[in-house]
């Protein structure tokens, strides 16, 4: 059994966390630790495992040695203590940003300051099992994924490996759950609730991992829009593809990338009313759905994705890791279908 440490549990991939590891088979969460709340049992802050889980959050620094530590930190605050947190157990998961690149220059770059721990990134496999599914299993340091990232790595990756993609304009629909628990001006209630806002219209951070992982040079853009939503990201991407095609191409090249990746589903029925992706259909799973429609001219085709962004985006593609790393089934603990409606 391994024993797994929560850094940083009281924040809602922390919560997630501890919910997909009270019932896997092979771990056990031994620690969790909050500043704020520590002294009090984690049901204060996630009252879904109330009768649950018994955990008490801990101080951070009275963290102990364990063999799994799981460091669910705002962006940057991994980076300053990992020397210590690496002497505390023999694996590490970070969930933050600062180990998901591959060089400093780029963190700098798209994180606006230099790296507190450069030598570390060479170290840290990237989280995405399915694009680098070989290099996790038996690692020992892998770093998390950016929920957008993660939508459209998966959804554009067939077409970028393929040499199709001419470039891809993308929309993307997020819910409040993607900024955190702490409150600001813009998750203010009368602000939010009802609310189309358009946060970030170029230049959002996660375009440094779909650079890295889809490694193609065609115009890849997309913009972040908030809506009345709390879990999810749901993406629209407009592709124009180098040469013409038809419906049964496309079905044959995401066919053949993901026909044996457990967590990605297409989707694109002709009939019903979940015809094509939606977050809600996902959420609390680890399940990417992936659907499309082509235009008649065969080179404009919409690609549609869904994911959880607690999930897949973040803590469910940890757990999938975890199991590389230690040599589990890859969906252990991951099988929960999600709810509906």
């Amino acid at each position: 059994m391994i024993r797994a440490g929560i850094v940083g549990g009281s924040g809602y991939t922390g919560g997630e966390l501890l919910r997909l590891l009270h019932f896997h088979p092979h771990a056990e969460v031994t620690q969790i630790t909050s500043r704020e709340q520590a002294g009090r049992y984690a049901h204060t802050a996630h009252p879904n495992m109330r009768g649950v889980s018994r955990l008490k959050f801990v101080h951070p620094d009275a963290l102990g040695k364990t063999d799994l530590l799981i460091l669910a930190l705002p962006h940057g605050t991994a980076a300053r203590s990992i020397e210590r947190y690496a002497g505390l157990a023999d694996k590490l998961i970070d969930l933050s940003a600062d180990f998901r690149l591959a060089g400093a220059d780029d963190y700098e770059r798209w994180y606006g300051a230099a790296h507190p721990a450069p030598d570390w990134l060479k170290r840290f496999v990237y989280g995405l099992p399915e694009v680098n599914r070989e290099r996790l299993q038996g690692a020992d340091y892998v770093s998390g994924v950016g929920c957008n990232a993660t939508a459209v790595n998966l959804a554009l990756r067939p077409l970028a490996q393929a040499g199709l993609l001419e470039g891809a304009m993308i929309e993307i629909k997020v819910g409040s759950s993607e900024g955190g628990n702490k409150s600001n001006a813009g998750s203010h209630h009368p602000v939010r609730s009802g609310a189309v806002r358009t946060y970030k219209a170029t230049g959002h951070r996660h375009m440094a991992e779909v650079g890295m992982v889809l490694g193609c040079e065609q115009p890849i853009r997309f913009a972040v829009t908030a809506i009345e939503m709390v879990r999810g990201v749901h993406l629209l991407a407009h592709c124009t593809l180098k040469e013409s095609m038809v419906e049964r191409d496309i079905w044959r090249l995401y066919r053949a990338q993901y026909r044996d990746e457990p967590f990605i589903r297409l989707v694109s029925g002709k009939v019903g009313l979940h015809r094509l992706p939606e977050p809600r259909v996902v959420a609390g799973t680890n399940y990417c759905d992936i659907g499309f429609e082509l235009a008649e001219d065969g080179r404009h085709l919409v690609l549609i994705a869904a994911l959880d962004n607690l999930g897949k985006g973040a803590a469910g593609s940890a757990v999938q890791s975890l199991n590389l790393m230690y040599g589990f089934d890859e969906t252990t603990g991951l099988e929960f279908p999600g709810v509906y409606p």
